[in-house]
Protein backbone atom coordinates (compact mmCIF):
# COMPACT_ATOMS: atom_id res chain seq x y z
CA UNK A 1 0.00 0.00 0.00
CA UNK A 2 2.53 2.19 0.89
CA UNK A 3 4.43 1.40 -2.39
CA UNK A 4 1.63 2.20 -4.01
CA UNK A 5 1.33 5.38 -2.47
CA UNK A 6 5.08 6.46 -3.29
CA UNK A 7 4.41 5.51 -6.62
CA UNK A 8 0.83 7.84 -7.36
CA UNK A 9 2.91 10.54 -5.53
CA UNK A 10 6.03 10.07 -7.79
CA UNK A 11 3.88 10.00 -10.93
CA UNK A 12 2.00 13.45 -9.67
CA UNK A 13 5.69 14.79 -8.99
CA UNK A 14 7.32 14.19 -12.78
CA UNK A 15 3.72 15.31 -14.41
CA UNK A 16 3.92 18.61 -12.24
CA UNK A 17 7.52 18.89 -13.58
CA UNK A 18 7.06 17.97 -17.28
CA UNK A 19 3.95 20.68 -17.21
CA UNK A 20 6.30 23.33 -16.09
CA UNK A 21 8.99 22.86 -18.19
CA UNK A 22 6.52 22.67 -21.17
CA UNK A 23 5.08 25.98 -20.10
CA UNK A 24 8.56 27.19 -19.36
CA UNK A 25 9.09 26.26 -22.96
CA UNK A 26 6.12 27.74 -24.90
CA UNK A 27 7.18 31.17 -23.07
CA UNK A 28 10.19 30.83 -24.25
CA UNK A 29 9.08 29.79 -27.89
CA UNK A 30 6.55 33.02 -27.97
CA UNK A 31 9.38 35.44 -26.69
CA UNK A 32 11.27 34.18 -29.83
CA UNK A 33 8.43 34.16 -32.18
CA UNK A 34 8.03 37.85 -30.63
CA UNK A 35 11.57 38.66 -31.70
CA UNK A 36 11.65 41.15 -34.60
CA UNK A 37 14.16 40.69 -37.10
CA UNK A 38 17.02 43.23 -35.97
CA UNK A 39 16.30 42.16 -32.52
CA UNK A 40 16.95 38.86 -34.13
CA UNK A 41 20.24 39.60 -35.80
CA UNK A 42 21.60 41.92 -32.53
CA UNK A 43 20.88 38.39 -30.40
CA UNK A 44 22.92 36.20 -33.18
CA UNK A 45 25.63 38.94 -32.90
CA UNK A 46 26.02 38.82 -36.85
CA UNK A 47 24.38 40.43 -39.94
CA UNK A 48 24.11 37.97 -42.99
CA UNK A 49 24.87 39.53 -45.88
CA UNK A 50 24.46 38.25 -49.39
CA UNK A 51 26.71 39.21 -52.00
CA UNK A 52 28.68 38.02 -55.46
CA UNK A 53 32.46 38.38 -54.81
CA UNK A 54 33.05 38.89 -58.75
CA UNK A 55 31.39 41.61 -59.49
CA UNK A 56 34.12 44.60 -59.78
CA UNK A 57 34.12 47.57 -58.18
CA UNK A 58 31.18 46.43 -56.43
CA UNK A 59 32.46 43.12 -54.97
CA UNK A 60 35.33 41.45 -55.48
CA UNK A 61 38.70 39.76 -53.82
CA UNK A 62 41.72 41.39 -54.60
CA UNK A 63 45.53 40.62 -55.41
CA UNK A 64 45.74 38.39 -52.09
CA UNK A 65 42.27 37.32 -52.47
CA UNK A 66 40.34 39.20 -49.86
CA UNK A 67 36.74 39.86 -50.60
CA UNK A 68 36.58 43.45 -51.06
CA UNK A 69 34.57 46.09 -53.02
CA UNK A 70 31.88 49.31 -52.58
CA UNK A 71 29.43 47.36 -51.38
CA UNK A 72 31.53 45.20 -48.89
CA UNK A 73 33.33 48.35 -47.13
CA UNK A 74 29.35 49.70 -46.59
CA UNK A 75 28.10 46.23 -45.69
CA UNK A 76 30.84 46.26 -43.26
CA UNK A 77 29.32 49.77 -41.76
CA UNK A 78 25.78 48.80 -41.65
CA UNK A 79 27.27 45.79 -39.62
CA UNK A 80 28.99 48.31 -37.07
CA UNK A 81 26.31 50.28 -36.77
CA UNK A 82 23.65 47.81 -36.21
CA UNK A 83 26.29 46.81 -33.22
CA UNK A 84 27.14 43.63 -35.05
CA UNK A 85 29.75 41.48 -37.26
CA UNK A 86 29.28 41.34 -40.99
CA UNK A 87 29.19 37.69 -42.52
CA UNK A 88 29.69 38.15 -46.21
CA UNK A 89 27.84 34.27 -47.98
CA UNK A 90 29.24 34.41 -51.18
CA UNK A 91 26.63 33.28 -53.91
CA UNK A 92 25.20 33.69 -57.80
CA UNK A 93 23.52 36.66 -58.37
CA UNK A 94 20.39 34.14 -59.28
CA UNK A 95 20.26 33.06 -55.66
CA UNK A 96 20.75 36.43 -53.86
CA UNK A 97 17.28 37.64 -53.88
CA UNK A 98 15.72 34.27 -53.28
CA UNK A 99 17.93 33.88 -50.46
CA UNK A 100 16.71 36.96 -49.12
CA UNK A 101 13.06 36.22 -49.40
CA UNK A 102 13.76 33.02 -47.67
CA UNK A 103 15.46 34.52 -44.90
CA UNK A 104 18.69 32.95 -45.65
CA UNK A 105 20.31 36.06 -45.56
CA UNK A 106 19.17 39.57 -43.92
CA UNK A 107 20.23 41.90 -46.46
CA UNK A 108 21.92 41.56 -49.80
CA UNK A 109 24.83 43.97 -50.49
CA UNK A 110 25.50 44.06 -54.31
CA UNK A 111 24.37 46.64 -56.18
CA UNK A 112 20.68 45.93 -56.50
CA UNK A 113 18.93 48.24 -59.01
CA UNK A 114 15.12 49.18 -57.47
CA UNK A 115 12.33 48.78 -59.81
CA UNK A 116 8.83 48.40 -59.06
CA UNK A 117 8.73 44.13 -59.19
CA UNK A 118 11.21 44.23 -56.39
CA UNK A 119 9.23 46.39 -54.67
CA UNK A 120 6.27 44.28 -54.51
CA UNK A 121 8.57 41.24 -52.50
CA UNK A 122 10.97 43.43 -50.59
CA UNK A 123 11.78 46.15 -48.26
CA UNK A 124 14.38 48.46 -49.64
CA UNK A 125 16.40 51.03 -48.20
CA UNK A 126 16.87 54.64 -49.42
CA UNK A 127 19.10 54.63 -52.44
CA UNK A 128 22.40 54.98 -51.55
CA UNK A 129 24.22 55.60 -55.47
CA UNK A 130 22.63 56.10 -58.65
CA UNK A 131 24.68 54.03 -61.55
CA UNK A 132 24.31 55.13 -65.06
CA UNK A 133 23.74 51.81 -67.60
CA UNK A 134 25.93 51.56 -70.72
CA UNK A 135 25.24 49.67 -73.49
CA UNK A 136 28.44 48.00 -74.83
CA UNK A 137 29.41 46.24 -78.18
CA UNK A 138 32.59 45.62 -80.02
CA UNK A 139 34.95 48.07 -81.02
CA UNK A 140 34.48 47.39 -84.84
CA UNK A 141 30.49 46.98 -84.56
CA UNK A 142 28.61 49.59 -86.77
CA UNK A 143 25.26 48.38 -86.47
CA UNK A 144 24.12 48.77 -82.52
CA UNK A 145 24.20 52.86 -81.26
CA UNK A 146 21.15 52.78 -79.13
CA UNK A 147 18.55 50.13 -77.44
CA UNK A 148 16.01 50.03 -80.48
CA UNK A 149 18.75 48.48 -82.36
CA UNK A 150 18.80 45.26 -79.66
CA UNK A 151 15.86 44.03 -81.84
CA UNK A 152 16.58 40.78 -83.12
CA UNK A 153 20.34 40.77 -81.53
CA UNK A 154 21.73 38.90 -78.87
CA UNK A 155 23.39 40.68 -75.34
CA UNK A 156 24.99 38.16 -72.36
CA UNK A 157 23.64 39.33 -68.92
CA UNK A 158 23.06 38.05 -65.70
CA UNK A 159 19.32 36.14 -65.05
CA UNK A 160 16.64 38.56 -64.07
CA UNK A 161 18.94 41.28 -63.59
CA UNK A 162 17.73 44.95 -64.13
CA UNK A 163 20.35 44.56 -67.83
CA UNK A 164 18.48 41.95 -68.72
CA UNK A 165 15.32 42.56 -68.27
CA UNK A 166 16.18 46.00 -70.05
CA UNK A 167 17.58 44.48 -73.21
CA UNK A 168 14.35 41.48 -73.29
CA UNK A 169 12.03 44.52 -73.43
CA UNK A 170 13.61 45.93 -76.08
CA UNK A 171 13.32 42.55 -78.25
CA UNK A 172 16.73 41.09 -77.70
CA UNK A 173 17.28 37.46 -76.70
CA UNK A 174 19.49 37.55 -73.25
CA UNK A 175 22.26 34.85 -73.01
CA UNK A 176 22.49 33.99 -68.97
CA UNK A 177 26.22 34.00 -67.38
CA UNK A 178 27.52 34.87 -64.15
CA UNK A 179 29.98 37.16 -64.25
CA UNK A 180 31.14 40.00 -66.16
CA UNK A 181 34.46 38.63 -67.63
CA UNK A 182 32.26 35.73 -69.27
CA UNK A 183 30.00 38.49 -70.54
CA UNK A 184 32.72 40.50 -71.99
CA UNK A 185 34.35 37.14 -73.64
CA UNK A 186 31.24 36.14 -75.24
CA UNK A 187 31.04 39.24 -76.83
CA UNK A 188 34.78 39.09 -77.80
CA UNK A 189 34.16 35.99 -79.27
CA UNK A 190 31.18 36.97 -81.26
CA UNK A 191 28.48 34.69 -79.48
CA UNK A 192 26.68 37.68 -78.56
CA UNK A 193 26.40 40.92 -80.62
CA UNK A 194 25.83 43.28 -76.63
CA UNK A 195 25.60 43.70 -73.00
CA UNK A 196 23.98 46.11 -70.89
CA UNK A 197 25.59 46.96 -67.67
CA UNK A 198 26.55 49.56 -64.71
CA UNK A 199 28.98 52.11 -66.24
CA UNK A 200 31.65 51.73 -63.21
CA UNK A 201 31.77 47.73 -63.70
CA UNK A 202 32.63 48.63 -67.54
CA UNK A 203 34.59 51.52 -66.89
CA UNK A 204 36.89 49.25 -63.85
CA UNK A 205 37.01 46.51 -66.63
CA UNK A 206 38.53 48.61 -69.53
CA UNK A 207 40.86 50.25 -66.66
CA UNK A 208 42.35 47.05 -66.33
CA UNK A 209 42.21 45.74 -69.50
CA UNK A 210 43.08 49.05 -72.09
CA UNK A 211 43.24 46.70 -75.03
CA UNK A 212 40.10 45.30 -74.53
CA UNK A 213 38.05 45.27 -77.97
CA UNK A 214 35.06 46.63 -76.72
CA UNK A 215 33.43 50.16 -76.92
CA UNK A 216 30.55 51.95 -74.91
CA UNK A 217 27.84 52.48 -77.37
CA UNK A 218 25.25 54.20 -75.52
CA UNK A 219 25.06 55.39 -71.52
CA UNK A 220 21.96 55.73 -69.83
CA UNK A 221 20.11 57.12 -67.31
CA UNK A 222 20.90 55.80 -63.50
CA UNK A 223 19.21 53.45 -61.47
CA UNK A 224 18.57 53.96 -57.80
CA UNK A 225 20.66 51.42 -56.18
CA UNK A 226 19.31 50.12 -53.01
CA UNK A 227 19.58 47.33 -50.41
CA UNK A 228 16.63 44.54 -49.92
CA UNK A 229 15.75 42.92 -47.01
CA UNK A 230 12.66 40.79 -46.67
CA UNK A 231 9.42 41.78 -46.90
CA UNK A 232 6.80 42.65 -44.00
CA UNK A 233 6.75 44.35 -40.63
CA UNK A 234 9.26 41.72 -39.34
CA UNK A 235 11.86 44.17 -41.05
CA UNK A 236 10.31 47.37 -40.44
CA UNK A 237 12.95 48.49 -37.33
CA UNK A 238 15.89 46.42 -39.58
CA UNK A 239 14.99 49.12 -42.36
CA UNK A 240 14.83 52.02 -40.57
CA UNK A 241 18.31 51.32 -39.05
CA UNK A 242 19.99 50.93 -42.24
CA UNK A 243 18.42 54.44 -43.41
CA UNK A 244 19.80 55.89 -40.71
CA UNK A 245 23.20 54.42 -40.97
CA UNK A 246 23.14 55.60 -44.40
CA UNK A 247 21.91 58.66 -44.07
CA UNK A 248 25.31 59.46 -41.20
CA UNK A 249 26.76 57.87 -44.23
CA UNK A 250 25.80 60.41 -46.75
CA UNK A 251 25.59 63.20 -44.05
CA UNK A 252 29.32 62.65 -42.90
CA UNK A 253 30.95 62.48 -46.69
CA UNK A 254 32.18 58.76 -45.58
CA UNK A 255 29.44 57.60 -48.70
CA UNK A 256 30.64 59.77 -51.15
CA UNK A 257 34.12 58.86 -50.39
CA UNK A 258 33.60 55.72 -51.06
CA UNK A 259 31.96 56.45 -54.31
CA UNK A 260 35.01 58.28 -55.52
CA UNK A 261 37.37 55.54 -54.05
CA UNK A 262 35.85 52.71 -56.16
CA UNK A 263 33.74 54.39 -58.92
CA UNK A 264 35.95 57.95 -59.12
CA UNK A 265 33.03 60.13 -59.42
CA UNK A 266 30.10 61.09 -57.09
CA UNK A 267 26.88 58.95 -57.85
CA UNK A 268 25.51 59.74 -54.66
CA UNK A 269 23.15 62.16 -56.01
CA UNK A 270 20.44 61.12 -59.06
Amino acid sequence: MKRTKLLSLFSLCLAAVLLIASVGCKKTDTADAQKDHLARIRERGTLIIATEGNWSPWTYHDEKDVLTGFDIEIGTLIAKGLGVEPKFEETEWSAILAGVDAGRFDIACNGVGYTKERAEKYNFSTPYVYTPKVLVVRADNEDIHSLADLNGRTTANSPNSTYANLAEANGATVTSIDTLDQTIELLLQGRVDATINAKGSIDDYLSQHPDAAIKIAMTLEGDPVVYPVPKGADSESLMQEINRILDELRQSGKLKELSLKYFGEDLTNP
